[in-house]
């Protein structure tokens, strides 16, 4: 997983994540007793995104540290694509002389094409060195 974070049109990669695992570990608390209780007391600073809601899952990831000083170049930024659950393929909208004109291709959730998660995966190995 990638999260991704624009500011003045242009698009920074934020960390990389990779699931380990979807166990209750001794890291994420006791089970909770009542509804009232939190699900993964062992990961207060994830309620945020839904770790302690109804059916929430144990997720386990290693990732980069989290930095918003990686872009993606524009050329990169213009061949990226993601796959939809019906298998069509589409690309990111709204980019222009390599910089992102409106965000709104990049809200929420989707799965990329393999040859655009290599490239991520080579921007953020090259942050990284």
């Amino acid at each position: 997983m990638y999260a991704l974070h624009v500011n003045r049109r242009v698009v920074y990669v934020v960390s990389r994540m990779r699931v380990i695992d979807r166990e209750r570990r001794d890291c994420c608390g006791t089970a909770p007793a009542t509804w009232q209780d939190p699900a993964f007391a062992g990961h207060g600073d994830w309620s945020m995104l839904g770790a302690g809601g109804c059916g929430a899952t144990a997720v386990h990831v290693e990732a980069t540290p989290v930095r918003f000083d990686v872009p993606i170049h524009g050329d990169i930024l213009a061949r990226l694509t993601w796959r939809n659950r019906r298998g069509r393929t589409r690309g990111l909208k709204y980019v222009v002389d390599g910089r992102l004109e409106h965000s709104v291709s990049l809200q929420g959730f989707y799965r990329l094409t393999s040859d655009s998660a290599q490239e991520l995966a080579q921007v953020v190995d090259h942050a990284v060195t």
